[in-house]
């Protein structure tokens, strides 16, 4: 009987083993580099998480250029990686492909939908946290005047902008929002210098607010506003303690919720696919608040956020957004 009991134990140990040794995670980022304080190393973030909880590594890539993206996607299919997570729309020709190629393979692309039984899209409002830090900046504004600054000029950004926009104008109807993309090519994403510029032409147009949803070039845009006294807002992560004063918040998108449930998932055999929308229903958005931006957000600020937060849940505030029709509202 005791020589059973250990064969069985020893069984499970090894069926156990087997298991985790079956789940090699990879994370593919988008270009801007893993530590860009912002959308990758969000992604990063959960991935780190889950090594952490598990003790299971993952394997991860910094593409430089477009095509680095897919050459990385496919080679880690091709040697055994599941799951494969690809960050950022850039790569969605690429999980398309190789997702066709490698069928026993899970593949999780973020902010694009690829429509394969074996890929799951993660999708997020980005309207409907940027209409919340846009009631802030509105608030905050003395002089009327708040700025935008993107980066690479698609939809997906534009979306940020517009729901900014809705938010502002919610709180103050006349107020004039700057706009500004810095780029058309992925470089967009790490010109941190360049986002630096075109903030403080805002900030000297008389914007005393500027929103960056531009990945590491938006570490430029909340450096220029904090040097020059003004206010910035950041994304993705939550940037509030890169200038804590000077930050107003951050729009945070939960990318680090996407990687983490794709590898926890596929690791306790509960992947799906389809594609996922979160918003602040969903906890994928918020205007994130802690000690760095409290002095910052009066009670009034705050209970505007609150509500705002209420009435996009009930369905009673409906923000526009700009990927349906490539327009926003004014």
């Amino acid at each position: 009987m005791k020589k059973s009991l250990l064969t069985l134990l020893a069984v499970a140990a090894m069926s156990t083993t087997a298991l985790a040794a079956d789940i090699k995670p990879a994370l593919v980022y988008g270009t801007g580099g893993k530590f860009d304080k912002s959308f990758n190393e969000a992604a990063f973030n959960g991935a780190e998480k889950f090594k952490k909880e598990t003790g299971i590594a993952y394997r991860d890539f910094e593409p430089t250029g477009d095509t680095q993206g897919e050459q990385a996607i496919r080679n880690f299919a091709s040697r055994g990686f599941n799951p494969v997570v690809a960050v950022s729309f850039a790569w969605t020709s690429a999980v398309e492909k190789v997702a066709a190629e490698f069928p026993d393979t899970k593949f999780i692309i973020v902010d694009s939908v690829v429509d394969k039984p074996n890929v799951r899209s993660v999708l997020y409002k980005e309207e409907e946290g940027s209409y919340l830090v846009g009631v802030l900046a509105g608030m905050a504004s003395k002089s009327g005047k708040v700025g935008f600054v993107g980066g690479m000029d698609i939809p997906l950004i534009r979306k940020f902008e517009c729901g900014y926009e809705q938010g502002a104008r919610s709180v103050k109807s006349n107020i004039e929002v700057f706009q500004n993309m810095t780029g058309t090519t992925g470089a967009a994403w790490n010109d941190p210098v360049r986002g630096g510029e075109l903030a403080k032409n805002q900030i000297d147009q008389g914007a005393d607010v500027v929103y960056a949803a531009a990945g590491a070039t938006g570490l430029g845009v909340l450096q220029t506003a904090a040097d020059n006294k003004k206010l910035s807002i950041g994304v993705d992560s939550n940037q509030n303690h890169l200038h804590p004063g000077s930050v107003l918040t951050s729009m945070v998108k939960r990318v680090d919720l996407a990687v983490y449930n794709a590898f926890n998932d596929t690791k306790n055999d509960k992947f799906t696919p389809g594609v996922l929308s979160l918003g602040i229903k969903e906890d994928g958005v918020a205007a994130a608040m802690d000690e760095n931006n409290k002095p910052l957000i009066t009670a009034e600020m705050q209970a505007a956020v609150d509500k705002a937060k209420a009435d996009i849940v009930a369905g009673t505030v409906k923000v526009h957004d700009y990927t349906t029709d490539n327009a926003c509202p004014k």
